[in-house]
């Protein structure tokens, strides 16, 4: 078997000249350059195309079942220059080529293959309990510093999305209270051009009050968090937004500070709140609506480390409640 050398992918013939036009069609669809690029382009342009250059594929119609196995399989036991790659690599590669494959297919394209993606080991994910968490915002020294793991823990914001909260995203309606979250970044990650609503009903007061009278009088920018020192004068002597390598040097120095002995990130108080959610009988949709998610899949593959015991609880209580209405 040939050594799976990953080259640049050549733009020209109808194959190359289908990829690019899905690439423009993902540009315009609003994705950001860096998943354009990574997730979408590499795989396509760096992978796919070379590796029908070698087969001899020239156009989608040569993209059979049998190739694209041909495919999987020498990611998986050749791999790129450095060797052979993961599963959970090759399976961002196929899923990418099914995307575009979908996607011509759509367009009118001679396609009728579709990749099988390989296995994937089931992770086993960590989460904090919520006694973790409150001791993290107790060895807090600011209030601004507890609201940030606060916020984190009872919303299931990105840290994108912490950073960019304005103080006008305090949401009252009627007696109802929400903070508006931005699905997109300035800076190009986006995850969608939609934006939420994420109920906050016992935070609200705690963020309401910050924003109002907890942030420096002389503060010009109207982000909700933003750093507890002026910048020199020599670069403008104004609070800056706070950054996103900020809150994560914060949220680590926290849980060092509380004693949690492995690695905390932002990221860990999102999958921390989605699963008390769920065991707390939230319903999948009502958590997708919340913290973003495009669909209920993600919640059913990522948080599979809910014990037997959480699904007992579960139908204990679905069976006392159901008797408690007889």
């Amino acid at each position: 078997m040939a050594k799976l050398t990953v080259v640049p992918g050549s733009a020209e013939g109808p194959l190359g000249a289908l990829v690019a036009d899905y690439l423009t069609s993902c540009k315009a669809r609003g994705l950001s350059p860096n998943t354009l690029q990574n997730s979408y382009g590499y795989p396509l342009r760096k992978v796919l195309l070379p590796f029908c250059e070698r087969e001899g594929i020239t156009d989608p119609a040569g993209l059979t079942s049998r190739a694209l196995d041909r495919l999987a399989g020498q990611l998986m036991d050749e791999g790129g220059t450095r060797g052979p790659l993961s599963r959970h690599s090759v399976h961002a590669y196929i899923r990418a080529v099914n995307h575009f494959l979908a996607w011509a297919k759509r367009e009118g394209e001679p396609v009728q293959a579709k990749a099988q993606l390989p296995r994937l080991p089931k992770a086993v994910l960590e989460v904090l309990s919520r006694d973790e968490i409150q001791a993290m915002e107790d060895k807090a020294a600011t209030e601004r510093d507890k609201l940030i793991i606060r916020t984190l823990a009872d919303t299931g914001v990105r840290v994108g999305e912490l950073v960019r909260l304005r103080t006008s995203d305090l949401v009252s309606q009627g007696r109802q209270h929400y903070l508006r979250v931005a699905g997109r970044s300035q800076g190009g990650g986006a995850k969608g051009d939609r934006s939420r609503l994420v109920p906050i009903p016992r935070l609200y007061p705690r963020l309401r009050r910050y924003a109002d009278r907890g942030r420096p009088k002389d503060v010009t920018s109207d982000r909700l968090f933003i750093s507890l020192k002026r910048r020199p004068e020599s670069a403008g002597g104004a609070y800056q937004p706070l950054t996103e390598s900020g809150v994560q040097q914060l949220v680590r120095n926290l849980a060092s500070t509380a004693g949690i002995q492995r690695r905390v990130y932002p990221h860990l108080l999102r999958h921390s709140y989605i699963t008390w959610a769920i065991r707390r009988g939230m319903h999948p949709v009502q958590i997708r609506q919340i913290v973003g998610h495009e669909s209920t899949a993600m919640i059913d593959r990522v948080y599979t480390h809910l014990v037997p015991q959480d699904a007992y609880l579960a139908a204990t209580k679905l069976y006392t409640d159901d008797s408690d209405g007889d």
